[in-house]
């Protein structure tokens, strides 16, 4: 007697083998058996008939680490049949914190349904809200950074770092995955590279992943990826650089050198890979594109020198020099806290800029003076053709670099990038419709490649044995339904998703029923990415 049966299904194990038809008994949360098991008993059936049955998708960039603590259901990633979170990216990680840090502004106004600051604590209260999905969590480098150095623009001195090294070395002890960096946030952009390096150094040590949203993703992308190979090659660490990009026009011809750069750092046997969301818009913090100077200190310097007029001019003056005329039309307005600016969600800088009757550069000043930084932007300024050449990559995986959503709930009133409800089923559609890889190579890139890099040696793909994370879903209608004017849509045709052999989602809602973990790498049983 099996727990669970799924029929009739065709099946891409995750190898990029093609596809079979085959059923799975599932028992307990592992997969007992593949093959022809239609005589089986089994307390419940799923027809999978016309159907394709992966993998639980894994999504390689996330930052849910926060709000899966608030609405545990994880509407918006299970309902993309993700099933695991590679989350703490690009230095921001929920664990380990002090009160020193600065939580990101939309973590900081929620509530939480308990305390916590190391990663044990942070488990501990995962478990309590009983996720869907299953959380792999790094330590963010700006998170501990913060904690100890704050918002300073200068090198951690050699005593900083030995307590860098141990805080370190606690959480992944306790459970983190890894190492994550932000080099272009505060406090992780004012670290220099011998930092960076040393602690991936200990990461490496427990086997863990370092992940890294560069320095430069535009101009100096070249040299920040070299910089990012230096730690591999120094380390040895598994190594992911963040949402693959070539951003802003002047920039697009960069995506040749450095995929180069890529596949012959990979020639040497290095255990490097990507990841990539498939959209040619970006979204984080508007006031990202300040210069380093005006980031020193935390929001509350920021903002003093947002309202000094001096300052304020330094910075406006500082823009129009680093920013062409027709950049500002790129930008976006994403989520804003004020009442008084809702109105501008999902608008264009330009538009908002001619409502205030101010230029978009002092509309900008304006709206982060009112909104107090909380507020987030789309920058639309990436090539398709390099997203799909991009996509293309062996060693490039699928991350919605998105935190999850709820069309209802505490988290369905803000104003999210698409990518938070459709990365999974866009790339999906882009596959079946043969604008990218092979569908078996896809499925491979959305599950046992991210499996084997980041060490989830029993997720990833469907054998006996391994736990069952499974998806199904209809070939036909499988679809993005976000968009930049509506993005909390749920995507379409994921039938079913299983989460350690419990079924999670089925019939287009939610069962229920929730049996998500934090997951740790396992080395000693995968080998590099």
């Amino acid at each position: 007697m099996c727990d669970l049966l799924i029929l009739n299904g065709t099946l891409l194990d995750g190898t990029g083998a093609p596809p079979r038809l085959a059923d799975i008994a599932i028992v307990g949360n592992r997969i007992v058996a593949i093959g022809q098991l239609s005589g089986l008993s089994a307390q419940r059936r799923i027809d999978a008939t016309g159907a394709l049955v992966c993998p639980g998708f894994i999504d390689a960039h996330s930052h849910s680490d926060a709000f899966i603590l608030v609405d545990p259901r994880a509407v918006s990633k299970i309902s993309q049949g993700i099933t695991t979170e590679i989350c703490g990216n690009c230095g921001s990680s929920a664990a380990p914190r002090t009160p020193q840090n600065r939580l990101p502004s939309d973590w900081e106004s929620q509530t939480f349904p308990g305390t916590w600051q190391s990663v044990a604590e942070y488990r501990r209260l995962l478990d309590q809200v009983q996720p869907a999905v299953n959380i792999l969590l790094l330590a963010g480098h700006n998170t501990l950074r913060a904690g100890l150095i704050g918002y300073e623009n200068r090198p951690a001195t050699p005593d900083e770092l030995r307590i860098l090294e141990r805080h370190l070395d606690v959480a992944l002890a306790e459970g983190a995955g890894g190492f994550s960096t932000g080099l272009i946030y505060p406090p992780g952009l004012f670290a220099p590279a011998d930092e960076i390096q040393f602690l991936a150094s200990v990461a490496a040590r427990h086997g863990g992943v370092y992940t890294s949203h560069m320095r430069s993703e535009g101009i100096r992308l070249l040299e920040s990826l070299t910089e990012t190979l230096a730690v591999c090659r120094a380390t040895g660490i598994h190594t992911q650089i963040s949402h693959l990009k070539t951003s802003g026009r002047p920039n697009w011809p960069l995506i040749q050198p450095a995929l180069d750069l890529l596949r012959a750092t990979r020639r040497e046997g290095l255990p490097v890979a990507a990841d990539r969301y498939p959209y040619t818009a970006s979204c984080t913090d508007l006031d990202v594109i300040f210069p380093d100077w005006a980031e020193e200190g935390g929001r509350e310097a920021i903002l003093q020198r947002i309202r000094h007029p001096v300052l304020r001019k330094k910075i406006r003056d500082e823009l129009l020099t680093s920013r062409t005329e027709d950049s500002w039309g790129a930008i976006t307005l994403g989520s804003l806290t004020h009442p008084d600016l809702q109105q501008f969600r999902g608008q264009p800088l330009p538009l908002v800029a001619e409502a205030l009757k101010l230029a978009p550069v002092d509309a900008i000043l304006t709206i982060l003076d009112r909104d107090e930084l909380r507020t987030s932007a789309f920058f639309h300024g990436m090539c398709e053709n390099n997203l799909k050449t991009i996509l293309a990559e062996p060693y490039v995986m699928i991350g919605s670099d998105a935190s999850l959503r709820a069309p209802d709930g505490p988290l369905s009133h803000d104003y999210p990038h698409p990518r938070a409800y459709g990365s999974f089923p866009r790339f999906l559609r882009m596959v079946l419709d043969g604008h990218s890889v092979p569908l078996p190579e896809a499925i491979r890139k959305m599950t046992s490649l991210p499996a084997t890099h980041f060490g989830l040696a029993d997720r990833g793909r469907l054998a006996p044995d391994l736990a069952a994370d499974i998806v199904i879903l209809d070939p036909l209608t499988v679809r993005d339904c976000a968009t930049f004017a509506e993005p909390q849509a749920l995507s379409q045709g994921i039938r079913s998703v299983i989460v350690n052999g419990t079924l999670t989602w089925h019939e287009h809602q939610m069962t229920g029923q929730r049996a998500g973990r934090f997951v740790s790498p396992n080395r000693s049983a995968v080998n590099p990415g």
